[in-house]
């Protein structure tokens, strides 16, 4: 799978990247048909602590998936967004199984 990320207005650290990439790369386990996937870290304007958003985009053939969530830190914000594809992904698999 091919994982791209993207940060707005700042540079990552490579602490950060190197989380992003495993737990995107966990998706792995839940569909085989995963082409790539697309991050994209921002800060939100807001002037609250939870101002961190982490937006995925999964490259599915015949769809795309997409989840985005927003808390206190980047990596809290990838384990939300990472566990909501999760479900989604089972969700798809489910339905595909009853076919």
């Amino acid at each position: 799978m091919n994982i791209t990320i993207e940060s707005v207005h700042f540079d990552t650290a490579e602490r950060l990247e190197d989380f992003i990439n495993q737990k995107v790369g966990k998706l792995d386990q839940f569909s085989d048909s995963i082409i790539g996937a697309e991050v994209t870290l921002r800060l939100d304007k807001a002037e609250t602590s939870e101002n961190k958003v982490a937006e995925i985009e999964l490259d599915i053939p015949g769809s795309n998936l997409f989840a985005k969530k927003q808390s206190k830190t980047f990596e809290e914000s990838v384990d939300q967004t990472c566990e909501a594809l999760r479900k989604q992904l089972i969700k798809r698999k489910e339905k595909l199984k009853a076919k």
